[in-house]
């Protein structure tokens, strides 16, 4: 069903089935299968199971009249499936119902004989649901049934089932859906009976026999796969065709759901189940909360070091800002060939365009700044450290890859925490902070941007992808935030610190804390 099409709001009226295949449990299965909502109004409260039927209770009519005003007092109804009605003064307060309500659809399944040969209809009630007849839209007999509101025996073969449905027709002037599945042999046809003036018209749909004891419940699957088809597309035709071909769909998967000793059920979800699974799909909204609040560890981790505590509040050593500039800077010349293979991946041009200019800024825009605050000789001086390359090593590898889905994931991290780092601390910099071109960068709205982008790209790939991609989205995303960790934790690491030594890994005038800006100024 289209998002722009509207779910038929159908009601089930009709006697329960404690085991779910029949009655209103069926019949609610079945409306949503076929893509309406389901409401029930119980008529009979019916103790059975896959082998017959062992009592029946019928609450007050009272009652019964107050479920069904309560329904129609506050729910615009689309269609009526009408089932089990069990006595006459039941069928008089539906009938009065009917006629002061006046759904559009009314699908009336003259419930009489179950399936184990059960009689579900008072037989001094047949006379009153005849009268009920004329008030519905279409009737849904089995043989047995069609007999009976016929007054005449049974039928034996399908052209006296036809026969006896269009004399039901031009008498009550209502559709009928005959059925063949009582008679013997492989074929299995329906057919809509339509009285037209004093024409009638018979539309035939060919049927093989399944065979299966599941048929527990098919008529009133059909009648109400009916009422809500026909509430959706205004066609009985198309309603008739669509519900048999998946009721066929259903039974041929009954035996599967191992329900009961004795006819079991239908499965009525079986196709869903098959084409769709059962796995709630996760909107990119959903991924990126679930994302976010999966590595809440590893940010709160990231906010108590004391290297990005130092920089927020501009006390940070100068020779740890610069040896953590200087390994960003190696990272940095990767990572934008790292997004220029993302380019090289994506499926549209503008996700193409997005990553390619993102190579481009961090190999110009950013690298730049980073390098300002070094010498060449400095920065070469200050190889990758094995934090820097484990983390270049995740990237590479996921990029080799090939799947363009996990290699986003597994970049996103570098922008997110980025900006929401560098937001916060942003915030309570002021204009002598001794890193402010560094702040400043990361609290861009631009930059804020590119991280929107980021996040709208990889989180549509994840809501589009199947599980075991997802899973392995996350699991890039999240060895990319550890990485991100460990990168904040090594330049405030005083034992790697002092194991390096600064002036090993930076020239001379960065240990001495010369800007190398500030040096060129001032020759």
């Amino acid at each position: 069903m289209n998002d722009d099409q509207r779910v038929p709001r159908v009601l089930s009226i009709a006697g329960t089935d404690p085991t779910g295949g029949a009655g209103i449990q069926g019949d609610l299965k079945s409306i949503a299968a076929n893509g309406g909502y389901g409401m029930a109004v119980v008529t009979s409260l019916v103790a059975q199971n896959t082998l017959g039927v062992r009592s029946i209770h019928v609450p007050p009519v009272a009652f019964l009249a107050e479920q069904l005003n309560a329904v129609s007092d506050d729910v615009e109804i689309d269609a009526v499936k009408i089932g089990m009605l069990t006595r006459a003064a039941v069928i008089h307060t539906v009938a009065d119902w009917l006629d002061r309500v006046k759904p559009p659809i009314v699908v009336l399944d003259p419930v009489m004989v179950a399936t184990s040969g059960d009689r579900l209809l008072d037989p001094h009630a047949e006379a009153t649901l005849r009268e009920l007849i004329s008030r519905a839209d279409l009737v849904t007999p089995n043989v047995p049934e069609l007999a009976i509101i016929a007054d005449e025996p049974p039928a034996e073969t399908w052209e006296d089932v036809l026969a006896q449905a269009r004399r039901v027709a031009q008498r009550y002037g209502v559709r009928v859906l005959a059925k063949g599945g009582h008679l013997d042999g492989l074929d299995l046809p329906d057919a809509l009976v339509d009285p037209v003036g004093a024409e009638v018209t018979v539309t035939e749909f060919p049927g093989v026999r399944i065979r299966t004891t599941n048929t527990h419940g098919t008529g009133c699957s059909l009648s109400s796969a009916v009422a809500t088809l026909m509430a959706a597309t205004g066609d009985w035709e198309v309603a008739v065709a669509r519900s048999k071909a998946w009721l066929s769909e259903s039974i041929r998967h009954g035996a599967q759901l191992n329900v009961g000793s004795g006819n079991g059920p239908v499965s009525h979800f079986a196709g869903l189940w098959a084409r769709g699974g059962t796995t709630s799909v996760a909107t990119p909204g959903d991924i990126e909360v679930a994302w976010w609040d999966g590595i809440q560890e590893i940010r709160e981790d990231i906010d108590a070091l004391p290297f990005v505590r130092a920089l927020g509040d501009g006390t940070l050593e100068r020779d740890r800002f610069l040896r953590y500039i200087a390994q960003d800077a190696h990272y940095l010349r990767a990572y934008a060939r790292v997004l220029a293979e993302a380019s090289r991946l994506a499926p549209t041009s503008a996700e193409q365009t997005f990553w390619a200019e993102c190579a481009q800024y961090s190999a110009i825009s950013e690298l730049k700044l980073h390098e300002s605050w070094l010498t060449d000789e400095s920065l070469h001086i200050a190889q990758p450290d094995d934090v820097t390359t484990a983390y270049l090593n995740h990237l590479f590898e996921t990029a080799a890859r090939g799947d363009y889905r996990v290699l986003a994931a597994a970049l996103l991290p570098c922008f997110w925490i980025y900006q929401d780092v560098g937001e916060r601390l942003h915030a309570h910099s002021h204009p002598q902070h001794p890193y402010q071109s560094w702040l400043d960068t990361y609290a861009d709205p631009a930059f804020a941007a590119s991280v929107r982008s980021a996040l709208d790209i990889t989180t549509r790939l994840a809501a589009a992808s199947d599980q075991m991609t997802q899973h392995e989205m996350w699991s890039a995303f999240r060895i990319s935030a550890a990485h991100e960790l460990s990168f904040f934790t090594v330049p405030g690491s005083d034992e790697h610190f002092v194991h390096n030594g600064p002036t090993s890994r930076l020239s001379a005038d960065a240990a001495n804390g010369v800007d190398h800006r500030e040096k060129e100024s001032q020759e």
